[in-house]
């Protein structure tokens, strides 16, 4: 008879080269290992025991093509700690973390979001909502001692938090309110592409399927292609389109296009749908644009670090002050911290990013103009954002640093060789702002490889101008 060695997850993890990244840990596909998900995932329950008693653990995942095989090596390490998975198999993320807070389990998305294929990793639920950056810490330095695993199972597919999820959205509304109107949905490799069209049918739209692909299609909301923007203008003129309706890859950051097939930014998006939801305090990352402030919408705005983490932290501190309390970050995402009502009936607090709450505020608040006068009633302060894949994190690191040390020698080297500086921000990486009202904002991506620039203007052209410059230049 073999004995199995036993395996140590704190010393699996360390040389496994993933980390943990802006939402979840991060790594190449061929990190991710059995073995190494296997250590995530026993690390992961270990620290939850300490605060919570379950039994059972809910798992789903994205299209990619590594994805499947994580998620049956993670529920193989839970039957070996005699934990019982439920497994929800391809859906968005809020579906699965709406699912599990209404069961009080903990849960495990495997997915990358929106980095490329061969890239993939593990987003952790507690039962109370998304692990916090303390609980990241937990998790990497948990010794917890496990054998490497059997061969691994097929897993079931339960279909309650795809049902359950699109319940939360329909149940608001007693007619039919969006008959007349063309949907248009980029299908792509979208984990809720088989739900959202099932959504706006029952409310009443017309749905047009477009371009659905077989291949995972790495889909970025905060840095769309020049294709994906003339596809969307392409798109609304061949179907007349009210609004076009997208997500990244675990369907939990919304791209969403005008009636002219515009994509709109995704802090305009949640800017937009805080207001319909007559939230009164908003927390948003540093990188979000400014018109939150001017637009004179909100009581409170709080602005962090990027990174859902780190904007969920916000919203206990702010739960004592005021009643309504919500967040969103650049890339669209919402988070709403706090139970709201919706056309009269109650919408339960969902703290994580979700990308079908926005598209249906927006909508609601589009029921008398088109979304693009709702855009242009707006101060008009125009961002825009790029960034250089395969950078290495060090050489990202090392620019920040120089700026800091020296901002008017960076934006020298950047091409801003007559710009004259307002304020330095190094929150999150390194945002200057210029006493002409532009803003440019470099920081390391958290995810994966990338030096990602962001900069703010008066004019569209002029931001954009800002972020090739650099790029450029860099």
């Amino acid at each position: 008879m073999v004995t199995k060695s036993m395996l140590i997850s704190s010393k699996i993890i360390a040389k496994s080269g993933v980390v943990f990244g802006t939402s979840g840990a991060r790594g190449l596909v061929t990190q991710f290992t059995p073995i190494v998900c296997a250590a995530f995932t026993v690390a992961f329950i270990t620290a939850m025991k300490r605060d919570f008693n379950f039994k059972t653990v809910a798992i789903a995942i994205d299209n990619r093509p590594s994805s499947y095989a994580m998620a049956q090596a993670c529920a193989g390490a839970l039957n070996q700690i005699n934990i019982d998975v439920v497994y929800y198999g391809v859906v968005p993320t809020p579906a699965l973390a709406y699912a599990a807070q209404e069961d009080v389990m903990p849960a495990i998305m495997v997915t990358g979001s929106h980095i490329p294929f061969d890239r993939n990793g593990l987003k952790f639920y507690r039962p109370d909502g998304e692990i916090s950056k303390a609980d990241e810490q937990g998790i990497i330095n948990e010794k917890v001692q496990f054998t490497e695993l059997a061969e691994l199972a097929e897993l079931a597919v339960h279909k309650r938090a795809s049902e359950e999820y699109i319940i939360r959205y329909t149940s608001l509304f007693d007619t039919p309110w969006l008959a007349g109107k063309r949907i248009g949905i980029y299908e792509h490799s979208s984990a809720g592409r088989d739900l959202y069209y099932r959504i706006f049918e029952q409310l009443g739209a017309e749905v047009i399927a477009l371009e659905r692909s077989d291949q995972f299609v790495p889909i970025d909301t905060e840095a769309v292609s020049e294709e994906d923007h003339k596809k969307a203008v392409n798109w609304s003129k061949k179907h007349n389109l009210d609004a076009i309706f997208s997500t990244d890859g675990d369907g939990d950051r919304p791209l969403v296009a005008d009636e002219n097939g515009i994509w709109l930014r995704g802090d305009i998006l949640g800017l937009l749908t805080a207001a319909a939801l007559n939230i009164e305090a908003l927390v948003v990352p540093v990188s979000c644009n400014t018109a939150i402030e001017l637009s004179g919408k909100f009581i409170h705005v709080e602005r962090t670090k990027i990174g859902s983490p780190y904007v969920i932290a916000e919203f206990l501190r702010l739960s004592n002050k005021f009643k309504s309390i919500a967040g969103f970050e650049a890339n669209g995402g919402f988070l709403l911290a706090s139970e709201v009502q919706v056309n009269g009936k109650p919408l339960k607090a969902l703290p994580t990013r979700d990308a079908v709450l926005p598209v249906l505020m927006l909508l609601a608040a589009a029921k008398s103009c088109t979304i693009s006068e709702l855009v242009n009633a707006l101060p008009q302060r125009y961002t825009y954002s790029d960034r250089i894949q395969n950078f290495a994190i060090e050489k990202s690191q090392a620019i920040i640093a120089d700026g800091n040390r020296s901002p008017e020698a960076l934006l020298q080297r950047l091409g801003f060789d007559y710009a004259e500086i307002k304020n330095v921000d190094g929150t999150d990486g390194l945002r200057i702002m210029f006493t002409d009202g532009r803003i440019i904002h470099l920081r390391p991506s958290g995810n994966a490889p990338e030096l990602r620039f962001y900069a703010e203007a008066d004019s569209f052209q002029t931001a954009k101008l800002c972020v090739e410059n650099a790029i450029i230049n860099i």
